[in-house]
C-alpha cells in the first residue's frame, strides 16, 4: 500500500518537469511586474518583491529622436489619419486683378524742334485722335523765320549768281535741311521756294498718329527746343496690369499663359504671354508689376478699366497634401510620416504652389511614403508633451 503514494508522487512531479519543459522564453517580449517594472523576466512567475503574478509585455524598438509612438486609444482621440503618397498631375490657376494702361512701347511725344510761342492749337482736348500729317498747330519763331529768309536768299542769289566759284547747290541743302529738321515739311519748304514768302507763322504738322494722353502747353505758350507739346498713344493694343507680392511669384512658372477679361467686354483674350514681370521689388510694398499685352481691335478697351487675370500653369507631375497635413512657420515646412505601427516620425520638406486645399511637396517625400493628413497637430502637441521640445524648432534652412 505504501508503494501507491510514491507512484503518485513520482507521477505528479514527473508532470510538473513537463509543465516546465514546455515554458520556452519569449524572444519578442518579457515579463515584469505592474507594481516594481524594474523586474524583468524572460519566463511567467510572480514578482519576487510582492508576490503578483508577472504580466508579459511585447518589446518595442528603440525610437529615433524625431519618433513617437502613440497607443491605439490615443491615434483614436486625436483622429490621425494616413495616406500614401501617389504622384499626380496638377496645373494650379491664379487670378489676379488688374487694370488697362497704354502700350508705353505705342507712345509717342511731340517736342517743338525750335523756340517760339503756340500761336494756335488745333487739338485742345485730351482723348482726340490724331492722323499722321494732321495739322498740330502754328508757331512763331524769330528762328525759324530767319532761317526761311536764309533759304529764299540763297534760292535769289543763284538765280543771279549762278556762274559763279560758290556751290549755291550745297548752300541751298544745308539751308533746306535746317527747316526740315526745325519741323517743316518737304511740301513746305516747296510752296516757301515757290510762294518766296516767308509768312508770320509756320504750321507744324503730326509725324505720328494715336490718341492724346496729355497737352503740355496751350495757346500764348512758348517752348523751348525739344519742349514737350503733346503725347500720342496708339491704342491697337493695350497692357494689363495688376501687382503681384513678391513672396506669391513663385506661383508663376516662367512658361504659363494667361487669360484676361474685361467686364463689360463681350471678349476673352485667352493664351496670352506674360509679357513683363517688373525686376525691381518696391521696398516699401514689396510688390512687383505683372503684366499682358492684349488687341484692341475695336478700340473697346480704354485705360484705367479693371480686367482679371487668370494665369494658367502647365500641368506636371507632383506630390501634393492636403494644406492641413503641412504644419509651416518662419523656419520651415513640416510632415508627419507613418514609420511602423503606431509610430510616426516627423520630416522637413519644401513646399510649392497652393491649389485649392491642396500644396505642392517639391522635396522631402517620395511615392509609397505613408504620411499623416489629419492630427497633425495633436500628434506635434504630443511630441512637444513627451520630448519637451518643438520638432521644428531646430530646422536648419
Amino acid at each position: 500500500m505504501k508503494a501507491i503514494p510514491i507512484l503518485l508522487l513520482i507521477l505528479f512531479f514527473e508532470c510538473c518537469k513537463n509543465k516546465e519543459a514546455k515554458i520556452t522564453k519569449d524572444d519578442d517580449g518579457y515579463y515584469t511586474c505592474s507594481m516594481h517594472t524594474q523586474i524583468i523576466l524572460h519566463a511567467p512567475g510572480k514578482c519576487p518583491i510582492c508576490g503578483m503574478g508577472l504580466v508579459f509585455r511585447k518589446t518595442t524598438r528603440q525610437l529615433d529622436n524625431d519618433e513617437i509612438q502613440l497607443t491605439n486609444q490615443q491615434i483614436k482621440l486625436s483622429n490621425i489619419s494616413v495616406d500614401t503618397i501617389r504622384n499626380n498631375m496638377s496645373g494650379n490657376q491664379i487670378q489676379l486683378t488688374g487694370t488697362l494702361n497704354f502700350d508705353q512701347k505705342k507712345t509717342t511725344a511731340i517736342s517743338s524742334h525750335v523756340m517760339g510761342r503756340i500761336e494756335k492749337l488745333y487739338f485742345k482736348e485730351e482723348g482726340r485722335y490724331v492722323s499722321k500729317s494732321d495739322k498740330l498747330y502754328d508757331l512763331y519763331s524769330e528762328d525759324l523765320n530767319n532761317a526761311k529768309k536764309e533759304y529764299l536768299l540763297i534760292l535769289g542769289k543763284k538765280s543771279t549768281l549762278d556762274n559763279s566759284v560758290i556751290d549755291f547747290d550745297q548752300l541751298i541743302r544745308s539751308a533746306k535741311n535746317k527747316l526740315l529738321l526745325w519741323g517743316m515739311t518737304e511740301q513746305q519748304v516747296q510752296h516757301l521756294a515757290a510762294a518766296k514768302e516767308t509768312g508770320v507763322t509756320t504750321s507744324i504738322y503730326s509725324n505720328s498718329y494715336g490718341y492724346i494722353t496729355s497737352l503740355d502747353v496751350k495757346e500764348g505758350d512758348y517752348v523751348m527746343e525739344g519742349g514737350s507739346v503733346l503725347h500720342l498713344a496708339d491704342l491697337s493694343t493695350i497692357w494689363v496690369e495688376a501687382q503681384v507680392y513678391s513672396s506669391e511669384l513663385y506661383k508663376i512658372e516662367k512658361n504659363a499663359v494667361a487669360e484676361a477679361q474685361v467686364p463689360g467686354v463681350n471678349q476673352k483674350f485667352i493664351d496670352e504671354k506674360i509679357e513683363f514681370v517688373n525686376s525691381e521689388v518696391n521696398p516699401d510694398t514689396r510688390i512687383n508689376l505683372l503684366r499682358l499685352s492684349i488687341p484692341n481691335r475695336n478700340r473697346e478697351l480704354k485705360p484705367g478699366m479693371p480686367a482679371f487675370i487668370i494665369i494658367k500653369n502647365p500641368k506636371h507631375s507632383m506630390i501634393s497634401l492636403p494644406i492641413d497635413a503641412v504644419l509651416r512657420d518662419g523656419k520651415g515646412a513640416t510632415i508627419w510620416v507613418k514609420t511602423g505601427n503606431n509610430t510616426y516620425k516627423y520630416r522637413m520638406v519644401t513646399v510649392g504652389i497652393e491649389n485649392g486645399d491642396r500644396i505642392e511637396i517639391k522635396s522631402g517625400l517620395r511615392g509609397g511614403d505613408v504620411v499623416v493628413t489629419t492630427g497633425v497637430y495633436l500628434l506635434n502637441s504630443e511630441y512637444i508633451f513627451k520630448n519637451g521640445a518643438n520638432p521644428m524648432s531646430g530646422m536648419k534652412m
